[in-house]
């Protein structure tokens, strides 16, 4: 069997591209720590509140050890809620160390968000009736804005927080 000089170039450029593809998979998977969930656990969208995780006084950060971090966020129409501060606002900054461990717990009342921490490997797809768990270390300092990268309606510009990493 004789294949053409053209035959030829297009087979080692379809085996060298799968190979590139293969190594930049295994590039996110394991150097960069992508990964899917472990574990998908359900939650009743319309009563968010009756989960521990998301009663209104535990949203937001918490330090649960020494060094490592828990964020309980809910997201709905265009808004991560955080929680509330002492003076009863809502907050839109979290705060934590450089180097900690942080697990951040989220999910949804009304339709998919997304949950991305541009800068960091967080990025995460928010379904209703789910809980999303992420565990990352923040390694660098800055602040690092939260946006929704699942378009969810009109307003979905305005759906936005901060994370501050700082020494």
């Amino acid at each position: 069997m004789h294949l053409h000089k053209f035959e030829k170039i297009w087979l080692v450029f379809g085996m060298a591209s799968l190979v590139l593809f293969l190594l930049i998979i295994g590039f996110a998977a394991f150097w960069k720590g992508t990964h899917p969930q472990s574990h998908i656990e359900t939650i009743d969208p319309q009563n968010v509140e009756a989960h521990e995780a998301f009663k209104p006084e535990n949203l937001g950060l918490r330090e649960v050890a020494d060094g490592k971090y828990t964020v309980n966020i809910v997201a709905s129409a265009f808004n991560y809620d955080f929680g509330t501060d002492a003076d009863g606002k809502a907050v839109k900054k979290i705060r934590v160390p450089k180097g900690s461990t942080v697990l951040f717990q989220i999910t949804t009342k009304d339709v998919v968000h997304g949950f991305q921490v541009a800068g960091t490997n967080v990025n995460m797809m928010v379904e209703p009736g789910h809980v999303s768990r992420l565990e990352t270390v923040m390694k660098n300092t800055g602040e690092f804005t939260v946006v929704c990268n699942e378009y969810c309606g009109v307003g979905h510009h305005q759906m936005f927080a901060t994370v501050e990493v700082y020494e």
